[in-house]
This record gives C-alpha cells, structure tokens and sequence, in this order.
C-alpha cells in the first residue's frame, strides 16, 4: 500500500487553493485598514461607510470572523502609526489603452516600482499624475468609469487582460481600471 495515501495527491491542490485564498485575504485585510483610517479611525461599521463596505467584501471571499476581528485590531494600530496610504497611479496599456491602478501601501517606492515593472514588462508604461485620469469618472461605489472607451484588436485584448491580471496579483494593488470597450 506504499505510495497511496490520499494527502499527497491532495496536498498540491490544497496548495494552490491556500495560497489564492491567502491572497485574497492580503487583500481584505489591506482595504479593512485603509477603511479605517480614511474614515477616521471609526471602528463600527455603522459609523463606517468605507469599513462596512471592506467587511461586505471581506465576507464575499469567505474570510473568517476571527480574520475580520484580527484585521480590524490591526488597522487601529497601524491608523495610530500613520498607516497605509491609498494611491492612484496611472499607465498606458497594450494599444494605448489608459489603466488606473489604485494602489494601499506603506512604502510608495517599493509599490511603484513593482508597478513600474510589470508595466514595463507587458510593453506598458507609467504615466505621470493627470496623463489617464481625465478619461476616468468617478462613480458608484467607489469605482472609476471610463469616458471614453478604446476598441482593442485581439492580440491587444489579450496582453491587457494578462497585464491587468499580473498587476492584481501584486500585493499593494487593490484595484485596476482601463478604458478598454468591452
């Protein structure tokens, strides 16, 4: 019976699947404390617009209770501290495409520069602060709508797909808008 057990064809799916729930809750955790401090250090989510809608989410990717306690202990801590920051940068994607990245860190450099690279790497590029955002609106939810969407060939649509999706996977990035027609 040697070489059958059931945990190790198991244990690399188990794997995989932790290290994306893993992620997913980096992220959860990173909103719970930008919540927090944006909307004053107001720990009830009654009294906490941006907190309630963070704990919303947080309960969307089946983070636990004790996790959602444990994150928001934490952002009253690092409130006191002077805390993460929210940052939008803005690119330029495959086929002139405009990308905002919204972005909660606690170190600007190490997050641009990552930024910076997997821009660079997909063929994109950082732009300065105003060269994509006025093709953006804000809307509901705190979203960003783009005004003016850009029809993509095939080839492109695939590089930005590919680039937005390395850029979530960054760990600072919250949030990646293009004005891609979809």
């Amino acid at each position: 019976m040697s070489g059958h057990s059931k945990w190790s064809k198991v244990k690399h799916q188990k794997a995989a699947s932790d290290a994306i729930k893993g992620k997913l809750f980096t992220k959860a955790s990173q909103a719970i404390t930008v919540a927090l401090s944006e909307g004053g250090g107001i720990t009830d989510p009654a009294g906490n617009f941006k907190l309630r809608l963070a704990i919303e989410k947080a309960r969307a990717v089946n983070m636990p209770k004790e996790n959602i306690d444990r994150a928001i202990a934490r952002a009253v801590i690092v409130a006191r501290s002077g805390g993460l920051e929210t940052i939008l940068y803005e690119g330029f994607g495959p086929g002139g495409t405009a990308i905002l990245i919204e972005a909660a860190t606690d170190n600007r450099q190490r997050t641009v520069s990552a930024i910076r690279n997997v821009l660079e790497t997909a063929g994109g590029s950082l732009g300065s602060a105003g060269s994509v955002g006025y093709l953006f609106e804000r809307g509901d939810g705190l979203v960003y709508r783009p005004i003016i969407r850009l029809a993509l060939s095939e080839a492109d649509t695939t590089k930005l797909d590919a680039l937005v999706t390395k850029l979530e996977e960054l760990d600072d990035v919250q949030r990646v808008f293009t004005n891609m027609e979809e």
